[in-house]
């Protein structure tokens, strides 16, 4: 029986289908059984507008973990049997970058013919257009390298995060470079903001400022320790500003992580751009993609705002277009550092999983709010995108 998986039809149409099986194509490659895979906040944006980007039958996901199932003929590091999460960079261990701990730049798997970084699974033609985990079966590359090699025991919960969620949580934090006791606010509180606050408390910040409009949202951070503010309750203008300034001595926070990237969500002007871009023949809205700027800058705007002069904002959410308008000159007068990129996950599993292995102080056993069977995919794209049954972290199982 041919195995399924969860494919890319149309804007707002994604279904679970058959699919040939995986082969082994290269000697280093290995086949893994899915066992659990999520839906990161980033696949809404091949659900809503990069659909240009995509042919109908591409097979989303790019957080899957699972047993290996089969080993090319050059494979040594793991095993059938072994359990293994699979990193969303597709990167080789070997090159340059990777040396550099640049993964999410791999020389080997970047995709130069779009300029863009390393490949990545399940995430378009601008970044190879590598067949996604949200499938039962998944060939993977670089067989010796790319897995992370877990241990059996725990469920799935303890270690799928290490796809994505919690190395990109990680580099968020890492690069805000907060001080020893320090602040930062964390814009956005989907799963990545969410992660970042509890890292951010974890490493020692004396105050984390969590700002997101989903009560949800800012129910499940405050009782982690942040300190959360409720969009909705500010208005235009400073209001938001003002609010972090007067819990930081006047100054603004140390850092600020912006978790929010092109989600459109309360920008009108950006989400009837991003629809405009659905409506487009995909050659014109490929051009309108990479030529102007309608993703939603109003978060960092707001960044740049609320971080304290001489600070730091890390930016972990993803943009889209390369016209969009900066403030440089108040960028410039207040001194900011502005980190970015996507992350580099082979080069924080070191640090992250020790907090796997020998307890649970992120919380990751409790992290999903929905686990789901593969075929009900479609729906749980449906309810995560309208912020609908408390959805924020969805696992689905093949």
């Amino acid at each position: 029986m041919a195995p399924c998986a969860l494919t890319y039809q149309g804007k707002r149409d994604v279904r679970v289908e058959t699919v040939p099986d995986p082969k082994i194509q290269d000697p280093t490659d290995i086949i893994v059984k899915i066992t659990s895979t999520g839906i990161c906040g980033s696949d809404l944006h091949l659900y809503e507008v990069l659909g240009p980007y995509l042919d109908p039958g591409d097979i989303l996901g790019h957080e899957p973990m699972g047993i290996v199932e089969e080993v090319g003929p050059e494979v040594h590091s793991v095993a059938p049997g072994d359990r293994v999460v699979i990193p969303f960079n597709v990167s080789c261990g070997h090159c340059y970058m990777c040396g550099q701990g640049l993964h999410s730049q791999c020389e080997t798997t970047q995709v130069r013919e779009r300029g863009s970084g390393a490949a990545l699974f399940g995430y378009t033609k601008l970044y190879g257009q590598v067949p996604g985990g949200q499938a039962e079966y998944l060939r993977v590359p670089f067989g010796n390298d790319l897995p992370i090699k877990v241990p059996h025991g725990p469920s799935d919960d303890r270690f799928v995060y290490l796809s994505d969620v919690l190395p990109t949580a990680w580099q968020a934090v890492e690069y805000a470079d907060i001080p020893p006791g320090g602040s930062v606010t964390v814009l956005g509180l989907g799963p990545i903001g969410a992660m970042a606050a509890r890292i951010a408390i974890h490493r020692g910040a004396g105050l984390v400022i969590g700002v997101d409009l989903v009560p949800e949202r800012l129910d499940r951070v405050s009782a982690y320790g942040a300190t959360c503010l409720d969009l909705r309750r500010y208005g235009k203008g400073n209001d938001l500003g003002d609010a972090v300034r007067d819990l930081t001595d006047g100054r603004g926070t140390d850092a600020v992580i912006d978790a929010v990237g092109m989600e459109a969500h309360g920008a009108p002007i950006a989400k009837a751009a991003h629809a405009a871009v659905g409506l487009l023949p995909d050659k014109v809205a490929q051009r309108l993609m990479e030529t102007a700027g309608i993703d939603r800058l109003t978060a960092l705007h707001t960044a740049i705002d609320l971080v304290r002069r001489g600070g730091t904002i890390s930016i972990s959410g993803v943009y889209g277009g390369s016209a969009d308008p900066m403030p440089m000159l108040t960028m410039f007068d207040k001194q900011i550092q502005l980190r970015m990129g996507q992350a580099n996950v082979k080069r924080w599993v070191d640090d992250l999983l020790p907090l796997l292995v020998d307890g649970d102080p992120l919380g990751v056993d409790s992290f999903a709010t929905h686990h789901l069977p593969l075929e009900e995919g479609p729906q749980a794209y449906e309810t995560f995108r309208e912020k609908a049954d408390g959805m924020i972290k969805t696992l689905l199982v093949p």
